[in-house]
């Protein structure tokens, strides 16, 4: 395990204070270099040329510049704005809102006679690289090949693990071992789970079918697992590959709830990992996710090996006729395991698997059975949603379907409270001082509530654009690239001052002081509290559900 020290990422730009005798001359200052990584948030990735471009400081003053990073010329003057107090973070701050300035170019922003910022970029592909870096983290997350990358001159890999996936005991077959090996480490621990999966790869799913184009476009050198595969599929295939092993070998549809030991590992890489590790009993809401990502798989594969989309589609229907012939909800028993429960009813999960299986197929019956679903769930939209309801991908397929047949009572209700939905987290966005779309708002992984935010607001984009609801999924990423409370980054290895000590078992046990990079920390559960410590699994772990959004985020905004 790593030892622990006190460490802040100082970019030598941010060291040195500048204020202006004139616009010609500079003098430095004698700024603390600590006020200058503590007093200014904004989005540390840069700024799209013709997007808002706004920063939360913590400041008296009433006056800011934005100078050319190379020179220093003078190149925009604004007043900031009056002083504005927020409860939650317990600050009193002001912004400058400098989004006049479109010219591609490296700025800092400067307090006159005060301190100075980091550098920044405006740019139109801001947004690329991070991306890649984000996306090709689940390839480092791969379970059962030997993995490795490289980021900032570092290099990082493991062997390949978990070989032996998995045990039978569970399901009544003492020591029998069948194939289980592949997919994802689900966080910052090396179990795989169903239920979160589903979550993951329904975003996954949804950003190739929003951004296949420019997703097509873009490298990111990933080894040849899937031959004549785009990348991005290439990557959600491995996941989906593991997921056809998780389904009950007497051929019944139910599907293992996970795939774990019964108790977490210690900090070691994973390939030291030689515990057993066991299929487990099923539960309903894991078979009806499982339905749900195997009819995704088989529409959206189906381009490239029209044989695998089949094996996914069998899959996906004998899991729902399972379910349409057992409709009582069935939670999973955690019993000897003290892995993640992930325990959900299946209400929602039911009602995704309804929308992806007409999607693909365009059955009635599969249309019947989401809109009977859908009128009982009261057409509900939720703004802050997770693993355990997933309701909101359904309700997204079907809105954004091109299919005829479609009630225009449910397809009319759907899309007022997807936009309604989708204004009330524009407004909360509005009122935060550091643009959070989901206020006040805080729990366990909350950092990924509000990238996932980012797909409600893509949606109510497609059915009403209007800028704002880009605007504010611009801003939900700002706030997750330093915009914040503590004005830094919460994603590994990319931006100004990233976490350094997630809950990750490969960043600790590595050898290497900077952990993996591209994982999206969980983030405080208060406004407060989040500490960037890798003993803090409740604020500082990573997790592929968290992950997938961020994904999604980046990628409708990258060129």
């Amino acid at each position: 395990m790593r030892k622990k020290i006190f460490y802040v990422s100082l970019i030598a730009c941010s060291l040195t204070g500048w204020s202006c005798n004139n616009q010609d001359t500079l003098k430095q200052t004698t700024s603390d270099p600590a006020e200058l990584i503590t007093q200014m948030g904004f989005n540390s990735l840069g700024f799209l040329p013709a997007s808002p471009k706004v920063a939360t400081l913590q400041t008296d003053a009433e006056q800011f510049y934005i100078r050319n990073a190379e020179n220093h010329q003078l190149i925009f003057e604004g007043a900031l704005s009056a002083p504005q107090s927020q409860k939650d973070v317990n600050q009193t701050i002001r912004t400058a809102d400098f989004s006049t300035l479109t010219e591609p170019g490296t700025y800092y922003l400067e307090i006159p006679g005060k301190y100075r910022s980091i550098d920044f970029d405006i740019q139109s592909d801001v947004y690329n690289e991070p991306y890649i870096t984000t996306m090709r983290a689940f390839y480092l997350w791969r379970c059962g090949m030997a993995v490795s990358g490289e980021h900032q001159g570092k290099q990082y890999q493991q062997q390949a693990c978990h070989l032996h996936d998995g045990y039978d005991d569970y399901l009544g077959n003492p020591s029998h071992q069948r194939k289980g090996t592949g997919g994802w480490h689900d966080a910052g621990d090396y179990g795989k789970y169903t239920v979160n999966a589903g979550v993951t790869l329904g975003i996954l799913f949804r950003a190739w079918e929003a951004f296949q184009p420019k997703l097509e476009q873009l490298t990111l050198n990933l080894p040849e697992t899937a031959p004549g595969y785009p990348e991005f599929l290439k990557e959600l295939k491995w996941e989906t590959d593991w997921l056809l092993t998780m389904p009950y070998p007497d051929g019944s549809g139910r599907v293992s709830h996970k795939l774990t030991r019964q108790h977490f590992s210690g900090f070691i890489m994973p390939d030291q990992d030689q515990e057993k590790r066991y299929f487990t009993t099923f539960s309903s809401a894991a078979t009806a996710d499982f339905t749900a990502m195997m009819a995704q798989a088989a529409r959206i594969f189906k381009p490239y090996d029209a044989d695998y989309a089949q094996q996914c589609l069998d899959a996906a229907l004998n899991s729902y006729q399972y379910l349409a012939d057992h409709p009582e909800n069935v939670n999973f028993e955690q019993g000897d395991f003290t892995t993640g429960g992930y325990q959900t009813d299946d209400a929602d999960d039911r009602l995704w698997a309804a929308a992806e299986l007409w999607e693909t197929t365009g059955e009635s019956r599969f249309l019947n059975d989401f809109e009977t679903r859908m009128e009982a769930m009261n057409y509900a939209v939720d703004q802050n949603w997770d693993w355990g309801n997933v309701g909101n991908l359904g309700v997204f397929t079907y809105l954004l379907s091109s299919r005829s047949g479609k009630d225009a009572k449910t397809v009319n209700q759907l899309r007022d409270n997807t936009i309604a939905t989708a204004n009330t987290i524009l407004e909360k966005s509005k009122q935060d001082v550091y643009a959070r779309p989901l206020g006040d708002m805080y729990y366990w992984g909350c950092n990924g509530g509000v990238a996932r935010q980012v797909v409600n607001l893509y949606v109510a984009n497609q059915l009403n654009a209007n800028g704002q609801y880009a605007n504010a999924a611009l801003d939900a990423i700002g706030h997750l690239f330093g915009r914040n409370r503590y004005n830094r980054s919460y994603v590994t290895g990319l931006g100004y001052n990233p976490p350094l000590f997630p809950h990750d078992r490969r960043s600790a046990a590595d050898g290497i002081t900077a952990p993996w990079p591209g994982y999206i920390v969980g983030g405080g559960e208060t406004a407060t509290d989040w500490v960037d410590d890798q003993d803090s699994y409740r604020t500082n772990e990573i997790a592929i559900n968290w992950q997938a959004p961020l994904v999604f985020a980046l990628a409708w905004f990258i060129q």
